[in-house]
């Protein structure tokens, strides 16, 4: 009986001294946590300063910009299609290919074209023919008149004759003239220099220009010509009246980021659209080495006003559209009220509140308040 009891004992005893052993390694766990003396002031200091970069206020040229996205579109485009119908009987381009002004591009089945040009030279011969032997009649009578050798009843007759001689003659010509045109249009070459955009029909093909209607795929082929482009855009009743023809635009595409394409606005609409209220108005930039492409977006940015000799900052320096925070002597902010004039994408005109030289905060000035520290890490000239 005490032997149970003295084993009971010594496991109670075992648990005290592996609960002080917990205790104590617990104690001395926390305690190697702590910072040494005198660090808990620095962190808490350092959190207290706020790391900025700073803009340098300057004065330079600043423009209004509306900014407005449209399609890129070839400043010539038309679908080739010959003034006749019949069989396509040879297509000597293919899409892609430059092409030069007059050369063939196609050409329709001739042969029985040529059958009736020719069914018309020899009707123009015997017309021909024809009208000089009626011709030489007519000098003739004319002597016998003259002389009272003929009677009127005779003259009549020799003149109706040659009357009849000259139509045929006029009406072979025209027959003629109809099939060397029919000839003509039948071999279709291109009106302007340009590049081959899309080829629509196949050798074999029978075109009707009558049902050719207005689809971007009717005809043989299509030709554009984006040595220019244009970009026609929808503007507002608020903005139209800033915009002139002749004004200065510029076009930026995604492809190109840093790159812009100068042009001019070529036509201002001076009525609205029935149904959007909006005017159009068409934009016109130079593409000599084609890398502006039809049917593909940009943005047209146009400067409808500008000042010279202005206090500009980012715009991102300003928060809530009326304040700032300037950077004092001794590394502290404080917050100054604007007044603002023309602002772009980019940039802030400052009427009053700055002056040129002062820093300003661009990065890190949400959540300031008037007063706080900073550290500055970049002056942005």
């Amino acid at each position: 009986m005490s032997t149970g009891r003295d084993d009971w004992r010594r496991k109670m005893k075992k648990i005290r001294v592996a609960k002080a052993c917990g205790v104590l390694l617990l104690f001395l766990s926390l305690l190697s946590c702590q910072p040494p003396a005198g660090e808990t002031g620095k962190e808490e200091e350092s959190f207290s300063v706020a790391p900025v970069k700073v803009f340098k206020v300057r004065r330079q040229k600043i423009s209004e910009k509306l900014l407005f996205t449209g399609v890129i579109e070839a400043w010539k485009k038309i679908n080739v299609t010959p003034d006749i119908g019949g069989k396509i009987a040879k297509i000597h381009v293919e899409e892609g290919e430059r092409v030069e002004k007059g050369q063939l591009l196609a050409e329709m089945d001739t042969r029985a074209i040529r059958l009736q040009l020719e069914q018309a030279e020899a009707v123009l011969a015997v017309a021909e023919a024809s009208y000089h032997d009626a011709q030489k009649n007519m000098e003739r009578m004319k002597r016998l008149e003259k002389e009272d050798a003929v009677s009127d009843q005779q003259y009549e007759k020799i003149k109706l004759a040659f009357d009849l001689a000259d139509a045929q003659l006029k009406q072979a010509k025209a027959a003629l003239n109809l099939a060397r045109y029919n000839l003509d249009v039948s071999l279709m070459k291109a009106p302007f220099s340009g590049v081959i955009a899309s080829r629509n029909a196949e050798v074999g093909d029978v075109i009707n220009p009558m049902m050719g209607g207005f689809s971007p795929t009717s005809g043989v082929l299509t030709l554009m010509d984006f040595s220019r482009v244009k970009i026609e855009i929808d503007v507002s009743y608020r903005d139209i009246v800033r915009i002139q023809k002749g004004q200065a635009a510029r076009l930026r595409v995604t492809v190109f980021p840093d790159k812009f394409f100068q042009g001019r606005v070529s036509i201002v609409n001076i009525t609205a659209n029935p149904t959007t209220k909006k005017f159009r108005v068409e934009v016109m930039v130079d593409n000599p080495n084609l890398v502006l492409r039809p049917n593909t977006f940009g943005e047209v940015s146009l400067e409808v006003s500008t000042h010279e000799n202005a206090l500009v900052i980012p715009q991102k320096a300003v928060l809530e559209n009326k304040y700032a925070f300037r950077i004092k002597d001794n590394n502290r902010v404080e917050r100054v009220e604007l007044t603002l004039g023309l602002q772009n994408s980019d940039q802030i005109e400052v009427v009053s509140g700055l002056k040129e030289g002062d820093l300003v905060v661009v990065e890190g000035n949400f959540g300031l308040e008037d007063g706080t520290e900073i550290e500055i890490k970049e002056v942005i000239e």
